[in-house]
């Protein structure tokens, strides 16, 4: 998914979004700019019970972000 552009907390939303249509265990790959996306979306989506797999940075100046959709008990924080 492609949120390069978007900014906070917008980028967050979507990806969330995007997640909860997800299997549990599904991965999703996250195109991110660098900066305040990199350092606020991957610690909310942690906090909302999803594993981060990778943050890879990219030459062109933004960020790939690999995230595991967490289990439906870790999404209503039981």
């Amino acid at each position: 998914m492609d949120l390069r552009g978007v900014p906070c907390p917008l980028n967050y939303v979507r990806t969330k979004l995007k997640l909860e249509r997800l299997a549990p265990g599904s991965q999703l790959e996250v195109w991110l700019d660098a900066g305040e996306p990199v350092d606020r979306v991957p610690d909310s989506l942690k906090l909302a019970g999803h594993l981060i797999l990778a943050l890879d940075p990219q030459p062109e100046g933004h960020v790939l972000l690999r995230v595991e959709r967490g289990s439906m008990d870790e999404d209503r924080g039981v």
